[in-house]
C-alpha cells in the first residue's frame, strides 16, 4: 500500500517477523515469558480499496507562480493534506491516456488558505468537468470527513465486478440542520 510511487511498499510479513524476533530475543535476555503480541494492520487492509473522485472546476494559471485546479470537494472530506501534508497520487481519471502538461495544486471549495488536497500534481491541462481521482483513500477519507463550513459529506459508492451501489448516502442540508433548535 503506497500513497505515491516513490514510497516503499510495506513488507508486513517481514515487519511482523522482525518485531516478533526482537521481542522473543529480549524476553530471553531478561528471562521472562514472551507476551501475546497483537498487530493492528490498519490502513494496509483498506487504503487501496478506495479512490475519491472530484469534479474539476476552475483551472487557474498564474504565470510565473502557480497553477490551481479547484474541485467540488475540500479538506472537509479529506483533511489529511491540510493537517500534515499527507502525500497522495492524483490523476485525471477521464483522461488517463493524456500526457501531463501542467503542474498544479488541487484545491477545495472551502475558501481557506489551507484547503489543499495535494500540491505539485502533474496533470493534463484539466478542463471544467474533468474527473480527478485521489488514489488510496480507503483508510482515512471517510473516517476523518467532517462538515467544515457546514458542507455535507459526500456519498460512498461500492463498485465491484462492474456493479455499483450506494453504501453511504450523501448528506443533505436537512441532515446538517436536524439537530438545530
Amino acid at each position: 500500500m503506497k500513497y505515491i510511487d516513490s514510497q516503499e511498499s510495506l513488507d508486513i510479513d517481514g515487519g511482523v517477523k522482525a518485531v516478533a524476533g526482537y521481542i522473543k530475543a529480549k524476553c530471553g535476555e531478561i528471562n521472562i515469558r514472551v507476551p501475546k503480541i497483537i498487530f493492528e494492520p490498519g490502513r494496509s487492509i483498506v487504503a487501496n480499496a478506495c479512490a475519491t473522485l472530484y469534479t474539476a472546476g476552475t483551472n487557474k494559471k498564474i504565470t510565473g507562480y502557480k497553477n490551481y485546479i479547484s474541485v467540488d470537494g475540500s479538506m472537509g472530506d479529506n483533511p489529511r493534506y491540510a493537517l500534515y501534508e499527507a502525500p497522495y497520487t492524483v490523476v485525471a481519471a477521464n483522461r488517463m491516456n493524456d500526457e501531463p502538461e501542467i503542474t498544479a495544486a488541487v484545491v477545495g471549495r472551502c475558501c481557506e488558505s489551507g484547503d489543499f488536497l495535494q500540491e505539485n500534481v502533474k496533470l493534463p491541462d484539466v478542463k471544467r468537468g474533468d474527473i480527478l481521482a485521489v488514489l488510496v483513500t480507503g483508510a482515512y477519507n471517510y473516517s476523518m470527513a467532517m462538515n467544515y463550513n457546514r458542507l455535507p459529506r459526500p456519498a460512498m459508492v461500492l463498485v465491484n465486478n462492474g456493479e455499483s451501489r450506494i453504501i453511504i448516502k450523501r448528506e443533505t442540508f436537512e441532515d446538517l440542520m436536524k439537530n438545530e433548535l
